[in-house]
C-alpha cells in the first residue's frame, strides 16, 4: 500500500510540473507576440490588454490544479486497480463466483461461472437469472445491508443437474460490490445417495435369503421332521441360498476391495487373446447348458495390454456370463478383438454381443449401478447379485479403460471394453 501512495504522489506532481512549465511558456510567448507587434510599429493596446489578462492566468498559483489532477489520477487508479484486484481474485477461485452491485447487476463473473450458467453476463440481473425464492432471499438478505448471509441450497437444472450451496457476502466497507460463491455439492450428494442405496439393497439382499433358510430350518424342526422327500427339497433350496448369500458376500469384497484403490495402475502386460479363450473354456459348461454357442472373431498380431490378468479375467467373465445367461433365446454369442482406431491414442477394443433380447433404452445409463436390474425376478432366478457390471466398471476405471454398451430390444446386445494398447 505504501510504494502506491508513494507512486500516485510522484505522478501528480510530476502532472503538477508539467502543467507548471507549460504556463511559462505560455507566459513567453505572450511577450514574445507583444514584442513583435512593438517593432512593427503596430499599436498593440488591444492586443496588450488581451495578453496581460492570459499573462496573469498563467502565472497564478498551481497549487489548486496539482491537488485537483492528484485527485483524478488517484480515483482512476483505485478503480482501475480495485476491478483488476476483483478479476484477478475471482479468476484464481476454483469454484463459479460472480460480483456483482448493489442492483444486483453482474459486474463481472469467473470462467467457472461461465461454465456452470448458461446466459450469464455482466450487465444481467441476477434476480431475472436466478428466480429460485432461495436465491431471491440470499440476494434480499445481502443487499439490505449484512454483511454476510446463511449459506442457501440451490439446484441448477441446466445444461446438467447440479447441486450448489451458494453464500453471498460484502466485498468491504468502502465499496458496493457483493460476491456470490456456488459450491458444488453434486458429487457429495451422489456419493451420500448411493452409500444409502447400497445399505439399503445390501441387506434387503442379505436378509431374503436368511428368512428363507430360517423358514425352512423351522418346517424340518417340525411339519417335515419324518417327510424325507420334503427335507430333501429343503435342504436343496437352503443349499441354493446360502450359495447365493457366498456369492453376494464375494462381490461385495471385491467391490470393498477395488473401491480401496480405484486408480493402481497395474504394470504388467496382459496377452488378452489368451486370457478371453481362458474365460471362454471355464464358461463353456454354462454355455452348453443354456444352449449357447460362442463364436471366437480375433484381429491379426499380438493382443497385449497393461493391466492385471485376474482382474481382466473377471471382467471378461463377468460379461460373458451375462450373455450366455440373458441372451440364451438368440443361441449366439460372438467374442471379437479388434484394434480401436477412434480414439486419439492406439487401442484394443473387446466387444462381448448377444443376440437375445436385447435392452431398453432407459435402462442403459444405469446398468452399471450396484444392484441396478433390468428384471429382478430374471436376475434372481439366474442367480445374479446386481453386482456383477458394477465391479466390471471398477476394474475398467483401474486400467484406465471405459466401457460402452449399445442394445436394441429383440436384438441383443453389445458390451464393448475399450482398453489402452500397450
Amino acid at each position: 500500500m505504501a510504494d502506491t501512495g508513494a507512486e500516485r504522489t510522484t505522478t501528480g506532481q510530476a502532472v503538477a510540473g508539467r502543467l507548471w512549465n507549460s504556463r511559462w511558456l505560455l507566459a513567453a510567448g505572450a511577450i514574445a507576440i507583444l514584442a513583435v507587434y512593438g517593432f512593427a510599429g503596430i499599436s498593440a493596446y488591444v492586443v496588450l490588454a488581451a495578453l496581460t489578462v492570459l499573462l496573469a492566468a498563467a502565472l497564478l498559483p498551481t497549487g489548486g490544479a496539482s491537488r485537483s489532477a492528484e485527485k483524478t489520477i488517484a480515483t482512476v487508479e483505485a478503480s482501475g486497480l480495485q476491478r483488476l484486484s476483483g478479476e484477478y481474485l475471482a479468476a484464481a477461485v476454483a469454484d463459479p463466483l460472480i460480483i456483482f452491485d448493489r442492483t444486483a447487476t453482474i459486474v463481472h463473473a469467473n470462467a467457472a461461472a461461465f461454465a456452470a450458467f448458461v446466459g450469464i453476463a455482466p450487465g444481467l440481473s441476477l434476480s431475472l437469472k436466478f428466480r429460485a425464492p432461495e436465491m431471491q432471499a440470499l440476494l434480499d438478505g445481502v443487499l439490505s445491508g449484512a454483511v454476510a448471509s446463511d449459506a442457501v441450497d440451490y439446484t441448477e437444472k441446466l445444461p446438467v443437474e447440479r447441486a450448489y450451496r451458494v453464500s453471498a457476502s460484502s466485498v468491504g466497507h468502502a465499496t458496493d460490490l457483493y460476491v456470490l460463491v456456488f459450491k458444488d455439492q453434486s458429487e457429495t450428494r451422489r456419493i451420500d445417495r448411493m452409500r444409502a442405496d447400497f445399505i439399503a439393497n445390501a441387506s434387503h439382499e442379505l436378509r431374503t435369503p436368511l428368512a428363507s433358510i430360517s423358514g425352512f430350518i423351522e418346517t424340518l424342526r417340525g411339519p417335515a421332521r419324518n417327510d424325507p422327500a420334503a427335507r430333501e427339497q429343503f435342504l436343496q433350496i437352503m443349499q441354493n441360498q446360502t450359495g447365493r448369500m457366498a456369492r453376494l458376500i464375494d462381490d461385495l469384497l471385491s467391490l470393498s476391495r477395488l473401491e480401496m484403490k480405484p486408480y493402481l495402475r497395474p504394470g504388467t502386460e496382459v496377452d488378452l487373446r489368451q486370457t478371453i479363450d481362458s474365460v471362454i473354456d471355464s464358461l463353456g459348461p454354462l454355455a452348453s447348458e443354456n444352449g449357447v454357442v460362442i463364436d471366437r472373431d480375433y484381429a491379426e498380431g499380438p493382443l497385449d495390454v497393461p493391466g492385471d490378468r485376474d482382474e481382466l479375467f473377471q471382467v471378461f467373465e463377468n460379461l460373458l456370463e451375462n450373455a450366455c445367461k440373458y441372451g440364451q433365446p438368440g443361441g449366439r454369442v460372438t467374442v471379437s478383438i479388434a484394434r480401436g482406431e477412434a480414439g486419439p491414442e492406439p487401442g484394443i477394443d473387446v466387444t462381448i454381443r448377444d443376440y437375445g433380447p436385447g435392452i431398453p433404452e432407459e435402462h442403459i445409463p444405469r446398468i452399471t449401478e450396484r444392484f441396478y436390474r433390468v428384471d429382478v425376478e430374471s436376475s434372481r432366478s439366474q442367480k445374479g447379485t446386481g453386482l456383477g457390471l458394477s465391479i466390471v466398471k471398477h476394474i475398467l476405471t483401474r486400467h484406465n479403460a471405459r466401457l460402452s454398451i449399445k442394445s436394441e430390444v429383440g436384438k441383443g446386445a453389445a458390451f464393448t471394453v475399450h482398453l489402452p494398447a500397450g
